[in-house]
């Protein structure tokens, strides 16, 4: 099996970013949503990622951007990799390429929207609860029948924690994971304990699966 990647997303300070990337962080990621706890200035995560060693990813949070907000904000701190979490549609999509396209977990509609989202703009799909942002898991088990088919790389969010991650890992094995509210000590505040036995737990369950 091959390694899972991390993603350590609501970044806001730089020793936050550092303690992601010495506990094994694959990336670091910085939430450009205003109404978010987690929210960054753009001028703030471009001075973070300037001082992030290399061949760490960065990754850019959108929600219903506009375009020229999303290259405003990509002029300040072009990220590696834009994530986008809204309503976008595929113009928007194609014209802000790549993207992660964010995927609101549900049964019943999953296989259409790997469908929709299958384009070349599209670089990886991230599977995230129904209820984006709320920090609450889903059903796995539902969700690991659709991996194998999957026409991109699968990221795996929604309620992930160092002691869930695990299982979510055995059961999908995704990718890569992504977490947030999973590592935070009070809303929009990172915990570096967290983090650190977050990391480890992801590589716990890819040694169980080597």
């Amino acid at each position: 099996m091959a390694r899972t990647r991390i993603k350590i997303c609501g970044i806001k300070d730089l020793d936050t970013a550092w303690a992601a990337v010495d506990a094994g962080a694959d990336a670091v990621g910085f939430n450009f949503v205003r109404s978010s706890p987690r929210y960054v200035e753009p001028e703030v995560a471009g001075d973070i990622m300037n001082n992030l060693p290399p061949l760490v990813a960065t990754v850019g949070v959108f929600m219903n951007h506009s375009v020229e907000a999303f290259s405003d904000i990509e002029e300040m701190c072009p990220t590696a990799h834009n994530q986008f979490h809204g309503n976008e549609n595929e113009a928007i999509v194609k014209q802000c390429a790549p993207v992660i396209r964010a995927i609101r977990f549900d049964p019943a509609t999953i296989a259409k929207e790997l469908e929709r989202w299958h384009m070349e703009e599209v670089e990886a799909y991230l599977i995230d609860s129904p209820v984006a942002g709320s920090g609450e898991a889903f059903d796995w088990k539902a969700l690991a029948p659709f991996m194998e088919q999957s026409p991109r790389n699968i990221f795996l969010a929604g309620g992930l924690t160092p002691e869930n991650v695990g299982e979510a890992i055995r059961i999908c094995r995704p990718y890569a994971v992504d977490v947030s509210s999973g590592v935070e000590r009070e809303r929009g505040v990172k915990d570096v304990e967290l983090i650190q036995a977050f990391c480890d737990a992801v590589r716990d369950a890819d040694a169980e699966l080597d």
